[in-house]
């Protein structure tokens, strides 16, 4: 049982360690988009781990998997791996490891119904808050503006995707720190960030004692900001989504001595004091480097196969 227990280890290595290492780096706050790329390929690494595990020892445990697994192999392949030496360890492990397959597929069907079912209720609330108009058509990019006393803007995905933002946060801003807050909200729409939050949700509600996915879902929440916050400031400047996110935010209490939302102060000061970026070969070395991680599970699966081959 020696491919599934290496697998194993390197899982449970990757899934203790890599939170460490990515929290107490700084270097995510300087290039968030890149450093969802590690977190993606580290979740991915933990989660090709364990199938492969999983794989392999249902192949020892029960012939019918064995044979469909193998069946493509040539021949003196499916030997090197010593199945039948396995013991009586590799039917147990073969089912946690599938019943764990099984409630994460569980967990995401149910964040993604939910994320539907709550953007339906969303949208069902804007029709009853601002109507149609008679004749009006509903248009894919409409923008929607709500009565509001309170300063807020918001993206509505789904496959009919609205922008709304309330009277107050028109009166408050102006037409470049508007355009900002517009132009991070496209972001988070054209990355498709949704779908990531979902995801990342899904894994940590599913496995909470597993610190990668929990620290990956806390991790996306933070960094999709900071990349949607990039996106507008490259278009109209960081003084002007700074000030937009003070604007927005001031009166929530978050710029006090004990701030409810400590992250906003956080983005406000990284937009006024940036920090220089990775030149574009470093960023290239690190996107290289993460793309390995979910690589290194599969070279460990074929190990036995390119040696019989050999």
């Amino acid at each position: 049982m020696m491919v599934p227990l290496v697998l194993l280890v390197l899982g449970t290595l990757a899934a203790a360690m890599a939170p460490r290492m990515l929290t107490r780096s700084d270097w995510p706050d300087r290039e968030p988009v890149l450093a969802l790329w590690v977190w993606q390929c580290v979740v991915v690494g933990v989660i090709m781990c364990c199938a492969l595990a999983m794989s392999l020892s249902a192949a020892a445990a029960w012939e019918a998997v064995r044979g469909n697994i193998f069946a493509p192999a040539p021949n003196g392949v499916m030997e090197a791996y010593a199945l039948t030496g396995y013991g009586p360890w590799a039917a147990p492990v073969a089912v946690v490891l599938a019943c764990g397959a099984a409630w994460n597929v569980i967990m995401l069907t149910r964040e993604v119904r939910g994320s539907r079912a709550q953007r339906k209720q969303r949208r069902t609330d804007l029709l009853v808050r601002s109507p149609a108009l008679p004749g009006e058509e509903p248009s894919a990019n409409r923008l929607v503006v709500l009565e509001g006393d309170r300063p807020d803007a918001w993206w509505l995905p789904g496959t009919a995707p609205q922008l709304v933002i309330t009277t107050a946060a028109l009166q408050r801003l102006n037409k470049r720190q508007l355009d900002a807050v517009l132009a991070h909200e496209q972001g988070h729409a054209q990355a498709r960030h949704h779908w990531l939050l979902n995801a990342a949700s899904a894994l940590a509600g599913g496995f909470p004692q597993v610190p990668v996915f929990a620290a990956f879902r806390d991790q996306v929440h933070r960094l999709v900001e900071l990349a949607a916050d990039d996106v507008a400031s490259r278009r109209f400047g960081r003084l002007a989504i700074a000030l937009a996110l003070v604007e927005l935010n001031e009166e929530r209490g978050v710029f006090g001595p004990c701030p409810g939302i400590a992250e906003v102060p956080r983005r406000v000061n990284r937009l006024l004091t940036p920090a220089p970026r990775f030149t574009t070969a470093r960023r290239w070395r690190l996107t290289a480097a993460a793309a390995l991680v979910p690589i290194v599970p599969v070279l460990v699966t074929f190990v036995p196969a390119l040696r019989a081959l050999s």
